[in-house]
């Protein structure tokens, strides 16, 4: 591409010095600073109409306190994350004692009920009555009658069951491969990619098929990255987790253990002393888990974070781009500046898969670029994930981003900004 030097912007740095010449730096830096304020100014006017966990604190206690009533618990029992997972609410009859629901919600309901499985922790329905109806926390965990009537899309869009080359691996780059090990979850995320294993009741991996799993490991000594994932990866019991995680640091070519987990935001519970003393006898470990709305940013789940970087964890989030809970740029920017004050690194944003009966979440690809634009140069860094999609049939995660790169032309390039300015800059 030919590069046209009238099309520089005048903010070329050449032009600037000239400019200053005829006045102070600090003048030129003030008069930049009032205009970089501008530029967020539209950000700072609607961000505190976006609601945190924190924020709701006092809702949230008011209906923590409805469920332990009504499940006639103790404060001990809600701190117990096996009780969590004993009380989850899976029926029509007991959801219609924490929220509203018409003759209608609750009769589909009852339809996809008889097709789907579904279940939500105490904790996250405290989440659910905190929040308005059918919002971001509502429309990820209680069913939607489009999840049935949908046929669009595939039961297993990653191809997972043509890239299994042992049984619970699933392997898809040359480095690294994923042990799945459980079907269980706090809550079944109404978007989830692998909705096809819920099935009727929890089930773990046997130990016989994960000790198939870290044998694969061991024969294959390229492999230095292991994800293991379900399911939540955390529902395993602590002693089943202290096992893999043990053998797996006791291959040499391992060089990372990772966990997949959405512990932090649906149990946080769940995130034990005992827990952590395993996690921090096998460094190092690296925990991706998904917050995908600025309200499940709460004192319990910065709690559970805060025991997990104690015990020397890597958090990062995988959040999942989701029509109505989060394709907004302002409440992606809200939600990953909420998760760096929790040492939660925003990693990756996910288109989300086309997993049958989820249509109805999927935003467009414009959504996802939409929310990069208003991210980078605009917050810190370290707020800026990779949107990702993944490639069908397994072919593996695919970055997009706006194009900054705009052509070439001997040893100049011309570059676009996060202000949207196009820049000339010469290379050696």
């Amino acid at each position: 591409m030919a590069i046209k030097h009238d099309e520089v912007t005048a903010h070329h740095p050449e032009h600037l010095h000239k400019q200053s010449d005829s006045r102070t730096r600090r003048q030129f830096a003030l008069e930049r600073a009032t205009e970089l304020r501008e530029k967020i100014k539209d950000y700072l006017n609607v961000k505190d109409e976006i609601p945190t966990g924190f924020d709701l604190a006092d809702e949230y206690s008011a209906a923590r306190s409805h469920i332990l009533d009504a499940l006639e618990a103790s404060d001990a029992d809600w701190d117990d994350w096996h009780w969590q997972l004993g009380n989850r609410i899976n029926t029509v009859e007991s959801l219609s004692r924490f929220v509203d629901l018409t003759d209608k919600e609750k009769q589909e309901l009852k339809e996809v009920s008889s097709q789907l499985r579904w279940a939500i922790s105490p904790y996250y329905m405290a989440l659910v009555m905190c929040d308005k109806p059918h919002g971001s926390v509502w429309k990820q965990s209680i069913p939607s009658k489009l999840e049935i009537t949908d046929n669009n899309g595939s039961e297993d869009p990653m191809a997972e069951g043509w890239t299994s080359p042992a049984p619970g691996v699933t392997r898809r780059y040359p480095d690294r491969m994923i042990i799945n090990v459980t079907n269980r979850c706090a809550m079944f995320c109404r978007h989830c990619q692998r909705r096809r294993n819920i099935g009727d009741k929890d089930l773990d991996k046997t130990r016989a098929m994960l000790e198939e799993a870290v044998q694969y490991v061991r024969d294959n000594e390229e492999i230095r990255d292991v994800l293991i994932t379900g399911g939540d990866a955390l529902l395993l019991s602590d002693k089943t987790l202290d096992w893999l995680l043990s053998e797996l640091h006791n291959i040499p070519h391992v060089e990372i253990k990772r966990l997949g987990t959405r512990t932090p935001v649906t149990l946080p519970q769940r995130i034990t002393p005992e827990l952590c003393t395993i996690l921090e006898k096998y460094p190092p470990i690296f925990i991706n888990t998904q917050f995908n709305s600025p309200l499940e940013v709460t004192p319990e789940a910065k709690e559970a974070c805060d025991k997990l970087v104690k015990a020397g964890v890597v958090l990062g989030n995988q959040a999942v781009l989701l029509q109505g809970v989060n394709n907004d740029p302002y409440v992606m920017k809200k939600l990953n500046q909420e998760l760096l004050k929790l040492r939660v690194r925003p990693y990756y944003i996910f288109h989300a898969k086309n997993v049958k009966g989820t249509s109805h979440f999927i935003t467009s690809i414009d959504d996802g670029l939409e929310i990069m634009e208003h991210l980078r140069g605009y917050t810190s860094g370290l707020a800026v994930p990779t949107y990702i999609i993944n490639a069908p049939y397994g072919s593996g995660k695919t970055p997009v981003a706006p194009n900054y790169f705009l052509g070439r032309r001997g040893n100049q390039v011309l570059l676009r900004t996060w202000e949207n300015k196009i820049i000339p800059y010469d290379t050696p």
